[in-house]
């Protein structure tokens, strides 16, 4: 048995080095969004707000894989920083940028949402409780930060119609 919770453990620690480096990937695409958006200030500022609970989200996995003498992966972070780079990139020449970041937003959300409640199901597996509360609290900034998406796709659209227009 002891075998089998060790396995549990390692799989968690993998699965919170892929979210440090998924956060990092965040940060990327929203800092890119955030430089090019300016007739947007209601999603400008929960984008921004979003990047303050990322980089507390990043802390929180960080002190977790600390109390256990583990790190993050630099090699994964770097690559999916640049992955997040490059699909803010993508985006960029769009004439309905704003539309097409909105729906990867949520997507994204979506992701992330997926990851931390597996993470939490993997420490309850293995009996890694102090973590719960940790994994909890990113699961609700992501989930609101999804809910205001979500929220926001009709008005989002409505006024890149009327700038359209205009």
């Amino acid at each position: 048995m002891a075998n089998q919770d060790t396995n549990i453990r390692d799989v968690f620690m993998v699965g919170l080095r892929n979210a440090h480096a998924l956060e990092n990937e965040a940060l990327s695409i929203m800092n890119r969004q955030i430089e090019r958006m300016t007739d947007y200030p209601d999603l400008l500022a929960r984008l921004r707000q979003h990047v303050g609970e990322t980089n507390r989200q990043i802390q929180r996995i960080e002190q977790i894989l600390g109390s256990h003498d583990e790190s993050h992966s630099s090699l994964k972070d770097t690559a999916l920083s640049i992955a997040g780079n490059i699909a803010a990139m993508m985006h960029a020449p769009a004439e309905d940028e704003i539309l097409k970041n909105t729906f990867a937003d949520l997507a994204f959300e979506a992701y992330e949402i997926a990851a931390y409640k597996s993470l939490i199901a993997m420490a309850r597996a293995c009996g890694e409780t102090q973590a719960i509360p940790l994994l909890e609290e990113s699961l609700k900034e992501e989930e609101a930060m999804a809910a205001f998406l979500d929220q926001n796709v009709d008005k989002v659209t409505v006024q890149y119609l009327s700038q359209r227009r205009a």
